[in-house]
């Protein structure tokens, strides 16, 4: 296998994705063969047949999408890895049933379905194997050299080291500055600035990572530039960290960085796609829910005394303020005493309703007016109260970018990160939004909402 079919695989999952597509719709096809004889093979290739081959697949896919199988730290070791493709396989079972049951016309053939579940099995456990050993036996490893010993340096290391399917070996740190390291560091401490070309030739280094907040002013140039034309790459942590780790680092990130970095591109052509795609789904979506909402609203006043609805002031496009609506579910006099105050874990403010409501997200359901309005959009920066917005911009460098898009009902970094509640958990999820921000697109929306729904279905993040 080629080393740059290598890198694609292992740089996330969309090549994977592409590739196992190809694998599931010929295992499908094949089974059907199988099953149906040789006779079959012009009617699989009709039109009709190849909607229902590509129906199989889709949903099996998805199954496999919402199993965490493309997740690839998730999946620890094979036993894992056939538990999980035997929970999607059997979900794939059901979600066709319930369709052939309601379409029967769009069944493939009898016995075609039996088939293909033992022949996916077997595919996708084998597929699986052979690129885990592939990943990680064959071609060349990328080793890296990090040059600071900052905060996002560790964590940068730390990340990787944990992450063995990407391909990276860091080999190790320079320290910059001497300054006083922690107990435990995730990669072993090789020497200073001076060192780098001595650690570069002898470690066989393929890319030099600098983290300019800790080295401006002290790398030796004349050495770097003939290391740099004796074939070694040098690039900066925070686009080494930002292609790792889909957020941007902003503890030591200078503004010249997000100056001259490509992306934040918003196109009036982007605007208006997205903004029309806001309205279309908060229609439907309110028309939809309109029922649901109804019964939560009864829910709410059956169950706790006090308003259905909480109106709450957030922090919006370009700093405006606007109305937030949503199901109240904490108790009517929650900050009374305190103010503004974060929600915490297994916090007593929030009735049990509301801890049911939270967890399924039907509280948000109201927000889907302020999508309409043009107060949010459905994917952006979760807004924020105004009093924690002037702590956190105080804080934490660039929160004040944030506000450059509309927020979101939902977010890259609410699918991402766990629930926090702190100034550390507002930064780790800044640089979620922040990546958002720079990579905005149609198509990174649709991923944030299906994996939103997967947050759901699976109850994660929930506070």
């Amino acid at each position: 296998m080629s080393t740059l079919l290598l890198r694609r695989l292992r740089s996330g999952p969309t090549a994977l994705v592409t590739f196992e597509s190809v694998l599931l719709l010929g295992v499908v096809a094949g089974a059907a063969y199988l099953r149906l004889g040789p006779d079959s093979a012009a009617m699989l290739a009709t039109n009709e047949a190849i909607v229902k081959i590509l129906l199989i697949t889709s949903v099996c896919q998805l199954s496999i999408y919402y199993a965490d199988l493309y997740d690839l730290s998730t999946v620890a070791n094979r036993a894992e890895l056939v538990l999980r493709s035997i929970r999607a396989l059997g979900i794939s079972a059901l979600l066709l049933a319930l369709i052939y049951a309601f379409a029967p016309a769009m069944i493939l053939g009898e016995g075609v379905f039996l088939v293909a579940t033992l022949l996916l099995l077997a595919s996708i456990i084998g597929w699986r194997i052979v690129f885990e050993w592939v990943t990680r036996h064959a071609g060349t490893h990328e080793r890296l050299l990090l040059v600071g010993s900052s905060g996002g340096a560790l964590k940068l290391a730390q990340e990787l080291q944990s992450r063995r399917d990407l391909g990276v070996d860091v080999v190790g740190l320079v320290d910059v500055d001497d300054r006083e390291m922690p107990a435990v560091v995730p990669v072993p401490i090789l020497g200073n600035i001076a060192d780098i070309p001595a650690i570069v030739r002898a470690r066989s280094v393929d890319r030099v990572v600098v983290s300019l907040a800790d080295a401006r002013g002290r790398l030796p140039m004349e050495k770097l530039l003939e290391m740099r034309l004796d074939g070694v790459e040098f690039d900066h942590l925070a686009s080494v960290y930002e292609a790792y780790t889909g957020k941007i680092a902003v503890e030591n990130l200078r503004p010249s960085w997000l100056v001259f970095s490509s992306g934040f591109r918003k196109s009036r052509r982007l605007r208006a796609t997205k903004r029309l795609l806001d309205v279309v789904v908060a229609s439907v979506g309110l028309i939809v829910a309109m029922p649901v909402m109804l019964l939560v609203a009864i829910a709410v006043r059956l169950t706790s005394p006090g308003p259905a609805m909480y109106r709450q002031q957030r922090v919006g496009l370009d700093g405006r303020l606007f109305t937030i609506q949503k199901f109240r579910s904490m108790r009517q006099d929650a900050e009374v005493h305190t103010g503004a105050t974060w929600a915490v874990r297994n916090d007593n403010r929030i009735t049990r309703l509301g801890q049911i409501l939270r967890r399924t997200r039907l509280d948000e359901l109201p927000q889907l007016w302020n999508v309409l309005i043009g107060d949010m959009s459905f994917v952006g920066p979760r807004p924020e109260r105004p009093e924690f917005v002037t702590t956190l911009t105080q804080q934490i460098p660039f929160y004040r970018q944030r506000h450059v898009i509309r927020p979101g009902l939902t977010g890259w970094a609410q699918v991402r990160y766990s629930y926090g509640a702190s100034v550390e958990d507002a930064l780790e999820k800044l640089q979620y939004d922040l990546y958002y921000i720079k990579h905005l697109s149609i198509a990174f929306d649709v991923l944030v909402i299906l994996a939103t729904i997967k947050t759901v279905l699976l109850r994660r993040g929930a506070q």
